[in-house]
């Protein structure tokens, strides 16, 4: 389970990723584009073109997460 922390900071992407991108590319997209280290501890969360889907990285001290959501009917409002 991902907790939010009181502090921890939050960068949501405002174009959206090609969601074939795995965690690697993620990374290296959180470093090129969003200018953060992805190993901060912080949320980077990612929506794809049609705006149904979301996938969240996180670090967690040991390991990368990467969550994904996606809605079976709808939009997310983005």
């Amino acid at each position: 389970m991902i907790t939010l922390k009181e502090n921890q900071k939050v960068f949501i992407a405002v174009e959206p990723v090609d969601f074939r991108q795995g965690i690697d590319r993620l990374k290296q997209y959180c470093k090129s584009t969003i200018k953060r280290d992805p190993q901060s501890g912080a949320l980077f969360i990612f929506k794809n073109k049609r705006n149904f889907s979301i996938k969240i990285l996180v670090y967690d001290g040991e390991a990368f997460w990467l969550c994904m959501r996606r809605l079976s009917k709808g939009k997310i409002p983005w």
